[in-house]
This record gives C-alpha cells, structure tokens and sequence, in this order.
C-alpha cells in the first residue's frame, strides 16, 4: 500500500545512469539511447568508472562525483554491484532505485536481500530487480531497453513481463494510443503491483490502469490497493497460466473445485478489477477505455452499409450479454425521413452498399439522439462505391461535434473499418473514436466498458444487513474443532460436524455414530418410531469417499434391513481397504423429496488468497458437472447470491413447472454462515458440505467433510489471518456512557449504513457540512455516500455512533491512513443539535484507541481556522496545531502516538 517517495522514482527531476556500456546490443547502452532520444528535461548523467564519456556523454566513476544528487538511479551494472551502489545512492540521498539488471538471487545472504538492506537503511524505494524499466511519457523519460517511446496518454500499464509492456508499446504506436506511465516490475524486490496501482490510482494524469499479472504475492495488499483503485477508474488485468491446475490433492470436492486460476478470478472479481482473457482483449480494453465513458446501460444500436457484418454484431453482443437498441416508432420514423427506402428498418440499422458520406452522417445524427440507446458502433465494409476514407472523416466530424454539444456527457460511439489503412486508423483515433479490425473486436470493446461500469455498481451497492437473529455458538464450535485436533485427527467425525452446523444454525438430517451393528439398529429403530428411513454409511478416517468402497446403503425401512447392510457395509470396507480405520457405521435418517435440489457449498483454502468460499450443483458427479463459482470472504448476503448466479444450478433454484422455488436466501445464508465460521474458527482447513437439499421449505445438508488443523496465518495485521480481505471488526463495537449519563453504541461503519448516513446528514446544518467538507454541500448522491461506507478495514476504519434509547445515529467518526500505514488523518462530524454533550471527545478517544491498537506513529487532520471547538478539542487531547504553510484558512492538527 506504500506510494512512499513512488512520485519522486516515476517522475524524477534528475536521474543518474549507473553501469552503461558502450557496448552495442548492451542493456545500459540501449537505455542510454532511450533516455537521450525521449529528451528527458531534467538533469540527468551517467557513472560508469571504465569510460569517460559513452555516446558523447560524460562520464564520472562513482556516483558521489555528481554534480547533483539524483531522484532516480538506474542500475545496469553487473549484480555483484547493485548492493554497494543502491547503498551509496542511498547515503547521498537519492530517492529510489529501478534495477534492471538480473541475477540478484533469493533468499538468505543473496545479493537481493543485500539490496534491500541497504535501501531501507535510507528510506529509498525500489523497483525491480530483471525488469525492462520505466517509461514516462508525461516527464519525457524512458529508463527502458524498450524499441519505442509511448506517447503522452491516460493509460498506466503495470508489467510482470517486460515483453508484454514492450509489446504494448509496440501496439499503442499503431493505434495513436498514449500512456501515463509504463513500469515493468520484475522480481518485485520492494514496490510492486499493490504500491503502483495506489500511485496510479491518485495520478490525475491516468483515466485507466492495465495490469498484467503472473502471480501475487501478497494477496490482502493487492486486494486492498485494486478495490480502492477500482472505485475510482477502470482496473484492467491479464493473468497467464488461466490453465494450469490448482489443488489437485484436495481431500475435499470443494478443495477440488478450487482451482488456482478459479480463485484468482474470484479475487479479481471481489476487487472490481475487468479480466480480460488475453492481450488481444487487453488491447481492445486499452483501446475503449482510453478513450471513452462507459455507457449508462447496454443497449447498442449498430450502424453498419453491410448486412451480414451488422448480423455477425449483433450475435455476438447478444452472446456476450449485451442488448440490440430497440427500434422503436419513432425511431423507424425518424430514420425513414433520411435512408433510402430499401434499408432495413431495424437494428442493425443496415444502410445498404452503395451508402455514402452523407447517408452515414444522416443515419449517425438520428441514432445519437435516441434515448432508447446507450452507445452507437459504426461499422464500415469498403467498397468501389463510396470512399471508406470519406466515410471515417465524416463520421468523425459528427462525433467531434456531438461531444461539444454534450460536453457534460456523450454517449460513446464505436467504430470498425473493415481491411481500414493506417490513415483511416489515425482519422478516428485521432478524434478519439476506438476502432477494431473486426466488427467482434467492436462489441467485446463495448461490452467491457459494460463490465466494467456493472463492476463499480456492485463495488458501490448497498447489502441488506444479516439477520439479528443469526448468533452464532462460536465456543461450542471451537470446542468441538479443538478437540479433534487435540486428539491428533485431521478430519472430524460425522457426530461432531453436526454439532458444528447446529452451532451456526445450518440444519443437519438427524445424524449418529454406530460403532457396531447392534448400535445402528437401535439408532435407526428410533428413527423408524418416527416414520423415518434411514440410511447407513461407513465410518472411517480413512475412507473420505464412501460410495468409492460400496460404503452407502439407502432406503432402508426395518431393522433387519438395517442389520444386514450394517454387516455388509462393513465387511466391505474391511476387504476392499484392509488399511483402513474402521469406526462403525454412520446412521442417518433419510431425506426423500421429489422436487429437492441438491447442492454443493463450503470452504477450500488456497495458497494465496487464503480460505475461499465455494458453491456449485451437488452430487456424486460434482467434479465432472463442474458448475461451481467461487467468492472470497467475508460474504454477505448479497455477495452469497451474486455467488449463487453465477452457476447453472442457480437457474434450478428458481421455479418452474408444478417446482416451487427454493426459500429465499436459504441457501445464502448458509454461505454466509460458513463464511462466519471461517472468520471465527481459522483451524478449519476445507468444508465440503454436500450434498446440500434445497426446496420450497429450506436447506439441509445431508453429509459433509470437515478437515481440520493448526491455523497458518497467511497475512499480516489485524483480522482473520486466512482471508485476503478484512473482515468487518465486530470486536470494535462498544456501548460508551458520556458524562451526563447518555449512553451510546458506536461500532465500525457497514455499507449497508447507507440509508442511516443519509438520514443522519438531514440533523447536520449546511454551516457544519461546510466545516466538515471544507465546501458548501447541497446534496450528497448514492455514489459519494457509497464511497463512505464501502470501507476497506485494511487502510481504513468509520465508527458510528447511535444514541441507545432512540437507535437513531448522532455521530461518526473516521481515520484513513497513509500509504505506508504511519499516519491516519481522521475526520469528524455529529448532529449538529447534539453538540456540547461530549460526544465529539468520545468518538476521538476512541479513532485514537483504534489507530494505537493498529501500530500508527501519528494522527493528523486539516481544521478550518474558523472551526474554533475542534481546535480547542485538538489543543486539550494533545494534537500539535500548526498553521498550513500552503492554505492560510486552514489549521494541521497532528498528535504523535
């Protein structure tokens, strides 16, 4: 989360070259060239103790001959070297270092761990090492052994690979496409693909960042870094090895269906972030999103002078999920009074070969001015008819027009020139119209600026709250978990999963353990009193998948029935899996209803993003249906039925013919409940509920696999140490008595709290919110609300406060900290007709307790010099109070921990 000294390495005022060669073919003399071709504007030299100048620069032999202490030093040098000389830039004061050289090693007394030493020794950052550089178009600099130098655009593109972003250069230099910054990150020694997407996220110059990703190494930091740079621009990613196989010794199905690449799509998912499958879609992506607004919904309407082409369009928008505008009356009458009579009088708007210019332009200035569209492609197929080239520049002429006339907002208009010259490419680039070869490429471009607006809606959507009735046993689960691993066993037995679902309120068939034959038919004859049949199951540590040795017998009505399975059962297993422990048999009564569904759910634990939450259709062929999705927790239970959508089975869920549909939030709540557990009991290594029974009444699981052992604590900080994204801190909530006997109840803010925050702003006079903002507020949209209480408890922290006796909210207080997690600035504001009752001092005691207990050195803030209480309260809880050097009007408060 660090963009510590990042802005001094990505835009440096002097830049020192270590290690170049005149060497032809050399890195260093490559990246020598590039800085001097790319004319970076600020000082710049090169150090190398061989030669006394290369390519007609100057050379002095150590870096502490500079004339200047430079911001950046590019490291080419040999391996050994780069310890002594990022320690030397280091003591003259350098900023940062970007290693480009190799061969560093790992692990224990290598040259990597070297380096790393001696820049935190000095507070330098650094990037790389085995990387191909950075490239700044916005400061001139290319420290990169890159072909070509990317011209000035919005786009940030984070590397793994050198050879992606040097590809991506390579592409953007056909497609007038421009960048913001390109950095290759190599072995990620210090800053990596967390830091840069902070950075990037903050950098005005940047509309949209691109990611390409082999593998992340710390999975709460990448979380917590996307999910706030999703929410304020697209977030884009590539990830390789989509097809290598994840969990392969699973012991569990759910363990099983987890595989590497599913999480990570997961992941990708939670954090807002597009994935596209490859760089061709990278390209497309990079493409619409640099240059237009996603649209406000899906309905494209396609403008096109062949007929087949806008047929292929309009299949494929289809498939995708988009929606063909519909042609509405008006519409058709609108067009009528322009097109020839022979076009197709519906979408795709077909205009016929022999179109020209001015039929084009006729057609496009009706299609904009349809509300019952959200953006406009235009398709062109060149013929010896009409001119294609003055086709594209009429189009782009209306489109240039139309966003002037719109300039608040323009629907975005695509385009695709089949077989188009680099001259037509350049005309609609240079207007800023993305363009694709292909009417395909077209509407996979539309449809991820589609994604990606539906993606920062459900970033910024409002769960409903868990029920008030859900209050887990979490001790007696604990109990029953510790006692198995007390005992050695990594696997529970079926009597103790069932005493862990009824401690989370997950209903289990009625479910004993039989240690003999004679024990099972008196289980199963208590069963039969109560109308039930039962089946029998064999009980062994050893044999995971009972049906693999003939361990399930079902629909068994009497003892004797009973009796006899429970011998077979038994003499069974012991001949097919003489190795096995044999315990006895499970006894269970047994569910038979004609319209149930069965379903699988639980939990894996994957090596990178720690426990992730798994639901799909159920059964003994599970792994070969595989209809499963994946969610990282904490759920609630709108991210649970987002889950549940996301497989075929979720279809069977709802009703259809004489099938009543499942009980609303049924199976969700099981979800969320094992997501709870996860949080509360992290020994629990999988959980592999199936099958899970689903009808009009409810859910019940009929078996299930728990596999247990010692915690491993995956990440660091606060909060359960086996889920890459913070849970929400329930151990925070406090009941807090003020000194006039008022007693309140503060706790972390959710996002549900949306529709409290907006009735608790009415209570807050316009002077306050002035106070508070630093500027007039006149409303507060769902968007900015949203972006308050969608927290991420990793970097930040709210806490609301309700009065006890009313429920209604009167105070909240927040803290948000810096990038390398040292200071939280905080921010404070209550109902404006409760002031002077203490509230404000009890809600800083406890932001203050809060960033103690989270290791920040220091707590800052910006007050208003008018807002003369708050200072005063600043004054007496210890805060330093200095005028800004920079803003006369405003005081900074800060208070050392």
């Amino acid at each position: 989360m660090s963009t510590y000294r990042l802005k001094n390495l990505l835009s440096p005022r002097s830049v020192a070259l270590v290690g170049a060669s005149p060497r032809r073919a050399s890195v260093g003399r490559a990246i020598l060239e590039n800085i001097g071709k790319a004319q970076f504007k600020g000082q710049f030299a090169l150090v190398n103790p061989r030669y006394a100048e290369i390519d007609g620069v100057a050379a002095v032999d150590s870096l502490d001959r500079l004339p200047f202490i430079p911001e950046l030093v590019v490291i080419t040098a040999p391996a050994s070297k780069v310890p002594a000389i990022v320690g030397q830039a280091g003591r003259l004061g350098s900023a940062g270092a970007l290693i480009v050289s190799a061969g560093l090693g790992h692990g224990p007394g290598s040259l990597h761990e070297g380096a790393i030493t001696a820049a935190r020794k000095h507070g330098m950052r650094l990037i790389g090492p085995n990387c191909l550089g950075i490239m700044m178009p916005g400061v001139s600099l290319n420290a990169s052994f890159a072909a070509h130098m990317p011209g000035a655009g919005n786009l940030a593109l984070i590397s793994q690979s050198g050879a992606i972003a040097a590809g991506m250069v390579d592409w953007a230099a056909q497609r007038g496409v421009g960048f913001s910054g390109i950095v290759s990150i190599g072995d990620q020694i210090d800053v990596d693909i967390a830091d840069l997407l902070d950075h990037f996220a903050l950098d005005h110059k940047t509309r949209a960042i691109l990611l390409y990703i082999e593998a992340i190494k710390d999975a709460r930091k990448f979380m917590s870094a996307a999910r706030a740079a999703a929410r304020v621009k697209p977030v884009v990613v590539v990830k390789s090895g989509r097809m290598a196989q994840g969990a392969k010794a699973a012991a569990t199905h759910t363990g099983a269906l987890a595989g590497a690449d599913a999480v990570y799509d997961a992941a990708f998912r939670r954090a807002g972030v597009l994935r596209v499958s490859d760089l061709r879609e990278l390209f497309d992506c990079a493409e619409t999103l640099g240059r237009v607004e996603s649209p406000t919904g899906k309905r494209l309407a396609i403008l096109t002078n062949g007929g087949g082409i806008g047929v292929l369009a309009v299949d494929r928008l289809v498939e995708l999920g988009g929606i063909p505008a519909p042609m509405t009356a008006d519409m058709r009458r609108n067009l009528d009074a322009v097109l020839p009579p022979t076009w197709s009088s519906a979408n795709p708007v077909d205009i016929v070969g022999d179109a020209d210019a001015a039929r084009y332009a006729a057609a496009l200035e009706v299609l904009l001015a349809d509300p019952d569209n959200d953006a406009v492609l235009v398709l062109n197929v060149q013929t010896a008819i009409a001119s294609a080239a003055d086709i594209a520049a009429t189009v782009t002429e209306h489109v240039r027009t139309y966003r002037t006339q719109h300039r608040s907002w323009a629907k975005p208009v695509l385009a695709a020139w089949v077989g188009a010259n680099q001259a037509i490419i350049e005309t609609l680039s240079g207007a800023g119209i993305p363009n694709y070869p292909t009417e395909d490429d077209a509407v996979h471009g539309f449809m991820h600026l589609v994604r990606h607006r539906e993606l920062v809606e459900e970033l910024s959507q409002v769960p409903p709250a868990m029920p008030d009735t859900f209050v887990p046993d979490v001790e007696a689960a604990r109990q029953v978990v510790a006692g198995a691993i007390a005992d050695g066993r990594k696997w529970l037995e079926p009597v103790e999963i069932r005493r862990l679902l009824e401690a989370y309120d997950i209903a289990m068939v009625p479910t004993f353990a039989a240690a003999d034959v004679d024990e099972a038919v008196a289980y199963a004859s208590e069963m039969f009193a109560r109308g039930a049949t039962v089946v029998l199951k064999i009980m062994s540590r050893d044999i995971v998948h009972k049906s693999d040795v003939g361990g399930v017998v079902l629909n068994l009505t009497t003892p004797d029935a009973v009796r006899a399975a429970a011998a077979d059962i038994l003499a069974r297993a012991r001949k097919l899996r003489p190795d096995a422990r044999i315990s006895g048999v499970i006894v269970q009564a047994m569910v038979v209803k004609a319209k149930v569904r069965e379903l699988i759910l639980g939990l894996a634990d994957d090596p990178t993003f720690g426990t992730v939450v798994v639901f799909g259709r159920g059964g003994t062929a599970v792994e070969i249906i595989n209809d499963r999705a994946l969610a990282l927790p904490p759920l609630d239970l709108q991210l649970a039925n987002d889950l549940i959508e996301r497989t075929r089975v979720s279809r069977l869920l709802r009703a259809y013919r004489d099938v009543p549909a499942v009980k609303q939030d049924a199976v969700a709540m099981v979800l969320v409940k094992l997501a709870q557990m996860a949080a509360d009991i992290p020994e629990i290594r999988e959980f592999d509920v199936n099958p899970l029974l689903a009808d009009e009444t409810g859910v019940t699981a009929v078996d299930a696999r728990v596999v247990v052992g010692l915690p491993q604590r995956k990440f660091a900080g606060s909060g359960p140490a086996n889920f890459a994204v913070r849970a929400y801190p329930s151990q925070w909530e406090r009941h807090l008595a003020l000194k006039d006997g008022w007693r309140i109840f503060a706790r972390p803010l959710r996002p549900e709290d949306e529709p409290t925050i907006h009735e608790f702003l009415r209570h807050v006079t316009p002077d306050d919110l002035r106070l508070r903002f630093f500027a007039p507020m006149k409303e507060f949209t769902h968007e900015f609300i949203a972006r308050l209480t969608q927290l991420d408890y990793a970097r930040a922290m709210a806490f609301i406060a309700f009065d006890e006796a009313t429920n209604e909210m009167v105070g909240v207080v927040r803290i948000h900290s810096d990038s390398i997690y040292e200071t939280g600035e905080y921010a404070i504001l209550l109902r404006s007709d409760l002031k002077g009752r203490g509230l404000g001092w009890t809600l800083m005691q406890l932001i203050i307790e809060y960033a103690k207990s989270e290791g920040l050195k220091t707590i800052s803030g910006d007050v208003l010099q008018e807002n003369t209480v708050m200072l005063e309260m600043c004054r007496q809880l210890g805060f330093e109070i200095k005028p800004d050097p920079t803003e006369p009007d405003i005081c900074a408060v800060r208070l050392r921990l």
